[in-house]
């Protein structure tokens, strides 16, 4: 309320001073003019007297003039009266639009690139203060309980109902009874009761122990999201990190924690994760909507002016190791001037719009190749710090990092 108090004051400070300098010459130039009307008719009078003294005019036309003279007197000083106010008025509309098209384009540009109730932080503030809201956000526990308790369709049928009854009592009697459990996983997802769902699947992870697939651990942790309304917590996160351990492409992993991110105040690492996830595609994958709905709004929140890329398939083109190789078959300056050419395309395209880890560890290996170490370790440490939270990048950007020799 403040921040709006004292915007809007400092607008109508502005507003007010710019609207002084502009009716300030409106009112003078009006009050002179009357004046000298007024200066003439006055010396028309002494004028008249000083005829009728010297015997030029007779006092019957002395009479005439000097009426005429005060009604020209009577009207000047009507007109200077109706005069200020139409010229306040006029006046007043060009300050009035000015008022109007400042403070509009104020708002509208803060509201665009501003963020209310925020303070100004530095970059590592904020990093800081995302860093602790991750550390400190609310667990699955609380998130399950801050939501209403489910409540089973009325469209279902009765004979469901009652098989669903028997499936429980059977798992339960039965908790090594692996079948069961996916079968009960799978039933309460599908009537909504992903809190139950959830249990299930936890199940299944017990009885299978080390032979649990990155799939398995990643239904386990998206029922969990969606238990939760769609909030990805500590365990959840656990989870899908679980998941990714034992298979880095695992694209439900990686939305995930994309939306995990967002959610803790990094949307610039949200948005590479899901960025990347574009552009490996497969287009049909269940993650592409949810990101094509979400991504241009959290691209905004991380600075990027971005542009939904082609779906799939994986990387962009960008200077390989068999593009350099080809250029050896140049001049020096030739190909030095090829090679130079590509690498600052590529690293023009991931500042801009992002891309894959892949991407970045092929810029970095460019750069140390061109002989710039100093610029490949600046890349490296930002893509670092982008991908961070995604084992997988960091293992392909830290593989990358050690051929150029930058990485510690």
């Amino acid at each position: 309320m403040t921040f709006w108090f004292i915007t809007v004051a400092m607008a109508a400070l502005v507003v007010l001073i710019l609207s002084r300098s502009l009716l300030r010459p409106n009112e003078s130039a009006v009050a002179d003019a009357t004046e000298f009307d007024l200066k003439v008719y006055r010396d028309q009078l002494s004028e008249v007297d000083r005829d009728v003294a010297r015997g030029v005019v007779s006092e019957i036309d002395a009479d005439r003039a000097r009426t005429e003279i005060s009604r020209r007197i009577l009207q000047a000083d009507a007109n200077r009266r109706g005069g200020d106010s139409a010229a306040t008025k006029a006046s007043w509309k060009l300050p009035a639009a000015l008022a109007i098209i400042v403070s509009g384009s104020a708002f509208a540009l803060y509201s665009s690139l501003g963020a209310p109730g925020y303070g100004d932080l530095a970059l590592e503030d904020r990093i800081a203060f995302a860093d602790a809201l991750r550390e400190n956000r609310p667990d699955q526990q609380t998130a399950v309980e801050s939501l209403p308790p489910f409540v089973p369709p009325e469209t279902g049928s009765a004979q469901f109902a009652q098989l669903m009854t028997q499936l429980r009592q059977a798992v339960a009697a039965r908790p090594d009874d692996l079948q069961g459990h996916i079968l009960l996983a799978q039933n309460e997802a599908r009537m909504g009761n992903f809190v139950a769902a959830a249990a299930a699947q936890q199940g299944v992870l017990r009885i299978k122990e080390d032979a649990a697939s990155a799939k398995d651990i990643s239904d386990y942790g998206e029922l969990m999201v969606l238990a939760a309304g769609g909030y990805v917590s500590p365990e959840a996160e656990t989870a899908f990190r679980a998941a990714l351990g034992l298979d880095e492409g695992d694209g439900r992993g990686r939305y995930y924690l994309g939306l995990m991110m967002v959610q803790t105040g990094r949307p610039d690492i949200g948005f590479r994760l899901w960025d990347a996830l574009l552009r490996n595609g497969p287009p049909d994958a269940p993650w592409i909507q949810p990101i094509l709905s979400q991504i241009e709004p959290i691209a905004r929140a991380a600075g990027v002016n971005y542009s939904i890329p082609a779906i799939g398939p994986g990387d962009a083109p960008g200077p390989s190791v068999e593009d350099i190789e080809a250029a050896s078959e140049l001049s020096a300056e030739d190909r030095m001037a090829m090679v130079g050419s590509m690498v600052e395309g590529l690293s023009n395209r991931l500042a801009s719009e992002g891309g894959p880890p892949r991407d970045w560890a092929r810029l970095i290996t460019s750069l140390a190749v061109l002989g710039d170490p100093d610029q490949a370790l600046v890349v490296f440490e930002n893509a670092m710090q982008v991908f961070a939270g995604d084992p997988g990048a960091i293992d392909i950007i830290t593989a990358a990092g050690s051929q150029a020799g930058v990485a510690e």
